[in-house]
């Protein structure tokens, strides 16, 4: 702990820091164009261990509690709703799955936020921060890249040309 604060304005301080990194990062991450978003990219492309989605259904039970996680394009004007498919249409599924890399990167850098709580916190309220970024961020991380697997899966059965060029379009460079 670098600064020192009583209990009152330490949680005060924490909470409003929480509230300012939240709504901070959703603003900043909403900016770019949703063609910036490459679901092939390092971060957001399905790993082995996924298993094709199993892993968020069998282990995570997913599809049990996904639908209560709030859907933070409701903060703003023009964000992309991600809580139901509208339709089936391969330009809106692309749109769909960069959207969820918009919403994960999201999460990941709000959760990286949690090391500054060390500054004006104990430890202990530290480790506490973290814990509170875990619970709140893994969820939606673990919802958007549970439905990316599923809505790549959906999209390579509309598009006639081969999986890999999927997301090869300038169409989303605007």
């Amino acid at each position: 702990m670098i600064i020192h604060l009583s209990s009152l304005w330490m949680v005060l301080l924490n909470v409003l820091a929480w509230l300012v990194i939240h709504i901070a990062v959703s603003f900043a991450v909403a900016r770019p164009s949703v063609g910036v978003f490459d679901p092939d990219g390092w971060i957001y492309r399905e790993r082995r261990w996924e298993r094709n989605g199993r892993t968020y259904e069998v282990l995570f039970k997913t599809k049990r509690w996904k639908e209560i996680i709030p859907d933070g394009a409701a903060l703003f004007k023009s964000g992309f709703r991600k809580k139901r498919l509208q339709n089936v249409d391969a330009g809106y599924i692309q749109t769909f799955i960069r959207e969820t890399c918009r919403a994960e990167l999201t999460h990941w850098t709000i959760f990286v936020f949690a090391a500054f709580f060390f500054i004006w916190n104990i430890w202990w309220v530290g480790i506490i921060m973290i814990l509170y970024a875990v619970t709140v961020n893994m969820p939606c991380i673990i919802t958007q890249r549970y439905n990316r697997i599923r809505l790549t899966r959906v999209l390579y059965h509309l598009l006639p040309s081969s999986p890999s060029s999927a997301f090869t379009t300038d169409a989303y460079d605007a």
